[in-house]
């Protein structure tokens, strides 16, 4: 059976839960209540589940070394596994996507997002798959105290939308590949979609 390893990215410990930095664990969660895959094993320097959907054995890690390392958590599952990059899914927050908008991607740079750089050098190549939830860019101020920021209150009320449009997207993405989820999925508003 083949295997999707599906990792989201955050920050552990309840002061990092509702920031933005956090929207890869969000989805997650959201992803594996969905599924039922529980995401409660200790394993690979992080929480991991392991189920099956749709026919291929699914395995759910949420990385617990802090975000700037989460390379190791994601490289030391690939290799027990015996995974290539094109098994993996990463799904985690971009500030170059307005809020409530979803791009795919595969490979490219890490745009200075410390997950991404530290997923880049511990694996030794980009070409896995991005799931990139968009969280703004802040008027003024720094990026970095913005990620790790609470997502504000007109944010928190649409957060729900927005994790069920992108576990709607994964489950896409896990059942029909990538080209019909681009089609469907890429870049849309999933507010709008939900409120028209």
């Amino acid at each position: 059976m083949a295997a999707r390893l599906v990792v989201g990215l955050g920050n552990p410990g309840p002061k990092y839960q509702w920031t933005r930095h956090n929207a890869g664990f969000m989805v997650l969660d959201r992803l594996s209540h969905t599924v039922g895959v529980a995401v409660t094993k200790k394993n690979f320097s992080g929480l991991y589940g392991e189920g099956s959907w749709e026919g291929q054995r699914l395995l759910l890690l949420k990385p617990q070394t802090f975000m700037n390392l989460s390379g190791r958590s994601v490289a030391e599952a690939l290799r027990f596994h015996k995974l290539s990059l094109s098994d993996l899914i990463v799904v985690h927050d971009d500030i170059d996507i307005p809020f409530g908008r979803v791009k795919l991607k595969e490979g490219g740079g890490h745009a200075g997002h410390n997950g991404l750089r530290s997923l880049v050098q511990e694996l030794g190549g980009a070409g896995f798959l991005r799931v990139r939830v968009g969280v703004g860019r802040p008027h003024h101020g720094d990026v970095a105290d913005y990620v790790l920021q609470n997502f504000s209150r007109e944010e928190m009320a649409d957060l729900s939308l927005l994790l069920d449009g992108v576990v709607g997207l994964m489950k896409s993405l896990l059942e029909d590949g990538l080209p019909k989820t681009m089609s469907l999925y890429n870049n849309r508003d999933f507010l709008s979609a939900q409120q028209a």
